[in-house]
C-alpha cells in the first residue's frame, strides 16, 4: 500500500533534521541555535544539550515578523542582543533540516553581522 504524500513529507524531514542534529552538539559556552520557520512566522532559541535548557528565543510571532528575509534581519538583531547580555559569543548553528538558503541563511548573516560567532 502506497504511503501517503504528506506521511512521506514528514518521514522525510524527521530523516534530515536527525542528521543534522547527529553532527551539531550546543555546550553553555557554546550553545546550539535551533531555528523553526512556518509559513508565516520564524523562531530561534540558543539550547544548552548538556543540561537541556532554553537559554534565550526569539519568537517572530510575539514581534509581529513575517518570515521573510528582511524582518528576520531584525528578528536577528533582537536574537544577538539576548545572546550578548548573556554573555555569549560564538554558537553552534542548527539549521534544523531546512536548507541553509533564503531566510535560513538572512537569519544566519544577520547574526554574523551583530557579533555572534560561528
Amino acid at each position: 500500500m502506497r504511503e501517503s504524500v504528506q506521511r512521506r513529507k514528514n518521514r522525510l524531514k524527521i530523516k534530515r533534521k536527525r542528521r543534522v542534529r547527529g553532527k551539531v552538539r550546543g555546550s553553555a559556552e557554546r550553545p546550539r541555535v535551533s531555528v523553526f520557520k512556518s509559513n508565516r512566522h520564524f523562531y530561534a532559541q540558543a539550547i544548552d544539550d548538556t543540561k537541556g535548557h532554553t537559554l534565550a528565543y526569539a519568537d517572530g510571532a510575539k514581534m509581529g515578523i513575517k518570515a521573510n528575509k528582511e524582518d528576520v534581519k531584525k528578528l536577528a538583531a533582537d536574537f544577538a542582543g539576548k545572546l550578548k547580555t548573556l554573555g555569549i559569543e560564538t554558537i553552534v548553528f542548527d539549521r534544523n533540516g531546512y536548507l541553509y538558503h533564503g531566510v535560513v541563511a538572512s537569519f544566519a548573516d544577520a547574526l554574523r553581522e551583530n557579533g555572534i560567532k560561528f
